[in-house]
This record gives structure tokens, sequence and C-alpha cells, in this order.
């Protein structure tokens, strides 16, 4: 295995001035540091990460708390995408990253106390119960945290653009001719549902539509079963919807199978609508339309704000960023002509 010595023996320079510009100290020319970089790329040198630890008081660490309520865990495809922009740009940036989910219900320590042990050196809390005393002395703490759809006065937030997304959204249905727009959205109490059925009524009273209180529904997200409860109150109304717009694209199959049910054709009978851009609504027929969201830059915004963070404190600032989606046009909105309502 390569060594500093090593390095230093081809660019001619002292172990101390590799060990500097390994470790992106200033006082270091840009051509050497570049050129110490590229021996110890060709060398495959790879630094001992206890001994750097114990040079530097840094262990290059960051924990993830991540902890699902719907149960589907990493086989979540939002959350599956963000995690792994998270972990590829931590990664460019020279950092690891550990899981600390579960760790409360396996030891008496609580989270903050879990990251002080680990020596985290920040946290990013991609899924999690808020309302857990544990969660929030962690976003309290002086330990750098950044959430991923949750806004907290001490933590920089990175989330998708929900209002814009929803709004996006209504304004397409809109101008396909659509008047009666139903919206079944997820649970009310979290910032991501708050956020798009803002976008929603917003959209519906610039285009001044009225939306009957009976036209809005609530269900878990990727809760097919609620989904499918809200669709048949919805189609059993005196004047029912011409078009639904789910929570998440799964939640939508639910809303799909029952209309599939009843002998109603998708678009030509009712409209359907997801949300989050997943695989599986664009290999079904008819393609789903929905907003895609930019998973990937997500979490890897959430590792530069966290690792800058990190490295800059004395020019960091908690801040709210937003990752803007993209429509999916699909094939299950259709167009409807004047007089079909």
């Amino acid at each position: 295995m390569a060594s500093l010595k090593d390095i230093a023996k081809i660019c001619g320079v002292s172990t101390a001035t590799v060990s500097k510009a390994l470790n992106g100290q200033s006082d270091i020319s840009e051509p050497t540091r570049q050129r110490v970089k590229q021996v110890a790329n060709e060398l495959g040198y790879f630094p001992n990460a206890a001994a750097r630890a114990l040079k530097t008081n840094r262990s290059y660490n960051l924990g993830v708390l991540f902890k699902d309520d719907a149960g589907s865990n990493l086989t979540h495809e939002y959350f599956s995408g963000v995690l792994n922009g998270f972990k590829e740009q931590a990664e460019d940036m020279g950092y690891d990253i550990t899981f600390i989910n579960n760790y409360e219900t396996k030891s008496a320590m609580n989270y903050l106390e879990h990251c002080r042990y680990r020596n985290f050196e920040g946290v990013v809390i991609v899924s999690a119960d808020y309302d857990n005393p544990n969660v929030w002395d962690l976003m309290c703490s002086n330990i750098p945290v950044v959430t991923i759809d949750y806004v907290h006065y001490n933590c920089t937030s990175v989330s998708s653009n929900n209002v814009r997304g929803m709004e996006e959204l209504v304004n397409y249905v809109v101008h396909l001719g659509h008047r009666r727009i139903a919206y079944i959205h997820g649970q009310a109490f979290s910032n991501v549902t708050k956020e798009r059925v803002t976008g929603f009524y917003r959209a519906m009273e610039k285009r001044g539509l009225e939306v009957p209180e009976e036209y809005i529904g609530e269900c878990e997200y990727l809760n097919v079963e609620l989904a499918a409860e809200e669709t048949r109150r919805l189609l059993a109304l005196a004047e029912p919807p011409t078009c639904i717009l789910y929570s998440d694209d799964t939640s939508l199959i639910g809303g799909k199978n029952v209309m599939m049910e009843k002998g109603l054709r998708i678009p030509e009978d009712i409209s359907i609508a997801g949300y989050d851009g997943t695989k599986v609504s664009q290999l079904v027929q008819p393609r789903i339309t929905t907003i895609r969201q930019n998973t990937s830059e997500i979490g890897r915004e959430a590792a530069r704000r966290l690792i800058g963070n990190i490295e800059n404190p004395r020019t960091s600032l908690v801040e709210r960023v937003v990752i803007d989606g993209v429509l999916l046009k699909g094939q299950s909105v259709a167009a409807r002509m004047r007089g079909q309502d």
C-alpha cells in the first residue's frame, strides 16, 4: 500500500507538504496540490481513517436519520433517490455516511448522544417523527443538521418545490378543459401536504375555479386502500369530478383499480394525475400524468449544504432550499371540450 513517503519521493517534496496538500490546507500552491493528488490517485493511496481522525480531530463521517412511518424504508423510490444522491455527493467530497435511524430503540442513548458518541460531524434528517423530543433536541443542538422536506429554525432544509409543482399540475389539467377537479392529498400534518394543498388552491383560485369541500379527501401517502375508498366516495357524488389528483403515484393505483372495476375508461371517462414521477407510473398504461421530483439533486444539495456548514460555519446561514420538479404529461388526463362538464 502506498504511503505519504512514496508520494513525497515521486513529487520531490516533503511528507509534510504531501499531508497538507491532501488535507486541503491553504499554504500549499495549487500546482503542487494538484500534482500530489494526481500521484496519490495513481498510486492508489488511501489515508488511514483512524490516523486522520487523530491528527485532524475530525471523523469525516455524516449521520443519516431515516425513519419512514410508511414502513417502505429504502424501497421507497423518493427516499432511496434522495439518499443515493446524498451518498454520492458526500463521498465525492470525502465523507462517509452512517445510518442511525433505529438507534434509540436499542440503547439508552438518544439521537443527540449517539451522534456525539459516534463523532458525527453533521447529520441529515431524511424522514423522522418531528414531534419526537429526541429528534427535536438533535435539530436544536450545535451539531450541523440539514432536514429534507421539513422546516426548522435551526436547520437548513432542502425540499422539492411542492407549491410550484402542484400549481403546474393543476394548470395543465385546467388547460385541458377540466373544471371539476378533486384532490386526495396526504396526511394533513405533513409539511409536504400543506405546501401541495396550498399550491392546489392557489392554482384553482387564479383560474377562478371553486373547489367544493367534498372534492377534497385525505389518505396516508402510499396507502392504496384508503385512496381506493376516497375514490369510491368521489365517484358516488351527484356531480363527480372529471379529474382526480392523488397524493402520490402509488396511491393513484388504488383509485385507478376502482375506476377499472366500475368499467370507467382512463382518460376517456375520467382523468387522473399523481405526484412523484415514479418509474412504475411511466410503465403502466395509460402513462400517468405526474410531477417527477428531482430526488438525486435534493440529496446532493443536502450534502453540499451540510458539508458547507461543517467546513465553513462562519459563512453559513440557515436557509430554505427548494428544487424544482418536472411535469410529465403522460396519457392519463384527456382534453375536455366545452359542454362536456
